[in-house]
Parts: C-alpha cells; sequence; structure tokens
C-alpha cells in the first residue's frame, strides 16, 4: 500500500512539474485573415500591382534581409521595399510565387510582450522565374516572416532567400572567363595514350591512368549510377569478349579545361572506336565523346562517355 501511495504521489508531482514547464505563449492558427492579407499582397507583387501593394503596408512599414550580418541596418521604407518588390515582376519573365511543397503559411498571436495584439506570419515559397536579360532561371526556396497590426496591415516583413542566384544573374550582366582551355597537354598526352592503349588491347597500361578510386558513368545507362574502376574492368572483359577493336581514331582534337570556378581539370574528347561484333563478323562504327576529370595528380578520378548504344545491336 505505501509502495502504491509513493507512485501516486511521484506521478501527481512529475504531471504538476510538466504543468509548470510548459506555457502557451499565444495561439497558432491555420486559417486567418492576415494569412488572406499576406496571401493577396503576394498576388499583387507577381501581378506587378505596385499600389495594391502598398495598400497592404502601413506608412511606417520596414523590410528587412534576415541574412544581413549588419545589425545596425535599419531595413528598407515602404517605397523602397516596394521598388525592389517591382524589380522581380519588371526583370522576370514566368515570375510566380507558389508555396513550397507540403507547407502552408501560419498564423501566430502571442499573448507576452505584445500589448498591441500583433500577429505574426510565417510563408515558405518557391520563388520562380527567368531573367529577362541573362536567361538565370530562378526556382529558389524563400521564406519570409510578417507582422501585421490590429486592422490587418503588414508593418514588417523579414525575407529569407537565396542570394546565390542573385549573385548569378548580377555576375551575368558583364563578360567572365572561367579559366583556360588548352588544345595541348598532360593531360590531353594522358587521355591519347590512354585510348590507344586499350586500342592495342595493353588493358594492364590503360588502367594505371585512373585513380583507384575513379568513377565511370555511361550515358545509356537507364540508372545512370556510377561504377567503380573494378567494376569497369569486368565491363570492359565483357565487351572484350563480344568485339574486337580494329582501331580508334581521334575526331578533332581533345580539348582540356582548366576551370577557375571550383578548379575543375576536364579533358573532353571525340572519338570513333571501329569494331567487329564477333558473334557476325559485322563491322560497327561507334561515334563517342568523353569527358574525364582529372585530379591534381594528373589521374582521372571521373569518365563520362555519351555514345548511341543501339548501335551495338
Amino acid at each position: 500500500m505505501k509502495t502504491m501511495k509513493t507512485t501516486f504521489l511521484s506521478i501527481m508531482m512529475l504531471i504538476a512539474f510538466i504543468s509548470n514547464a510548459q506555457k502557451k505563449n499565444g495561439s497558432v492558427y491555420i486559417e486567418h485573415p492576415t494569412i488572406d492579407v499576406v496571401q493577396n499582397f503576394e498576388n499583387a507583387s507577381v501581378a506587378g500591382d505596385k499600389s495594391k501593394m502598398a495598400s497592404y503596408l502601413t506608412d511606417d512599414f520596414r523590410g528587412y534581409n534576415g541574412t544581413s550580418s549588419d545589425l545596425s541596418d535599419k531595413g528598407m521604407d515602404k517605397e523602397a521595399f516596394l521598388d525592389n518588390q517591382m524589380v522581380y515582376h519588371d526583370q522576370l519573365d514566368y515570375y510566380s510565387i507558389e508555396a513550397f511543397p507540403g507547407s502552408y503559411p501560419d498564423a501566430i498571436e502571442y499573448n507576452k510582450d505584445n500589448p498591441d495584439g500583433e500577429v505574426w506570419v510565417q510563408t515558405w515559397n518557391m520563388v520562380k522565374g527567368v531573367h529577362k536579360t541573362t536567361g538565370v532561371k530562378i526556382d529558389a526556396a524563400a521564406h519570409r516572416l510578417y507582422t501585421l497590426t490590429k486592422d490587418n496591415k503588414i508593418k514588417t516583413i523579414i525575407s529569407y532567400g537565396n542570394r546565390e542566384v542573385i549573385d548569378d544573374i548580377r555576375s551575368s550582366f558583364a563578360d567572365r572567363t572561367n579559366g583556360i582551355i588548352y588544345n595541348h597537354h598532360e593531360n590531353i598526352n594522358t587521355v591519347r595514350k590512354m585510348m590507344y592503349a586499350f586500342e592495342q588491347k595493353d588493358l594492364d597500361k590503360a588502367y594505371t591512368y585512373y585513380d583507384e578510386n575513379a568513377r565511370f558513368l555511361d550515358s545509356s545507362s537507364p540508372t545512370f549510377e556510377g561504377k567503380s574502376l573494378t567494376e569497369q574492368k569486368e565491363l570492359d572483359k565483357m565487351i572484350f569478349e563480344k568485339y574486337d577493336i580494329k582501331s580508334i581514331d581521334v575526331v578533332g582534337y581533345p580539348d582540356y579545361l582548366h576551370y577557375e570556378m571550383g578548379d575543375a581539370r576536364v579533358v573532353q574528347s571525340w572519338w570513333n572506336i571501329n569494331i567487329i561484333r564477333k558473334s557476325d563478323k559485322k563491322a560497327i562504327v561507334l561515334p563517342i565523346h568523353y569527358q574525364m576529370i582529372f585530379n591534381k595528380e594528373g589521374k582521372i578520378t571521373s569518365e563520362m562517355a555519351y555514345y548511341n548504344a543501339k548501335l551495338l545491336d
């Protein structure tokens, strides 16, 4: 009996602790007049209706960039914010604002420190469009926090978005180089030596030009999954069992691209692989394009092959 009494008292104390630890500070609404105001404001933004947008904002409205590191940022006033909104309408084709998949806006009315009865509305959206001048596509997630007054006017907007796409647009207004293209380079030499090693069926030598962790991709693969060097060796073995390589001929000339962005090193090359199918002695010309990525040590770390697999049927 004493044990039961002790257990009962413990449970009651736990319930009392939980009740005191969890305190309600307002209400969250999935339907609320403020949500309708925010939706109407976004619709006016997409339509480019500046006067209608202005009708939803208070005279002392401020708009803030939520990702800014400037602690003294005073935000944009009403007119500056409206001008900024018009930039999207004026400079984007196919401009739209859609709800992020699976999301919906919330209206939150706090009890604490909210003497004026203001309501916060938070939204999660996808902003879409194509920049008219640069052709940069925008398909970016965006989050906004709205503060609305008792009479359902938007007093504050704090915006969180992807700045990278905006930076891409700004960079695209001027011509800019992104590295150097070579038609003679040691990495090009490596590709040629590797291809002609395959032509001579010297597979051991051909594989020495690859990094041990190299990945191989094939444009004809239905899953587009990469293969390891070990898996590629097994595939090459199967190919040589079915086909006999008569010659491998370069088409045009290979290019080596050393990109400034990302420091990527890529050799792209074009070839005609002349093979004989052993089963019926049929001669086949297989045009193929390779893109091979190199590391700093001059080893191939990734190979992408583009060709028409139907030619081998």
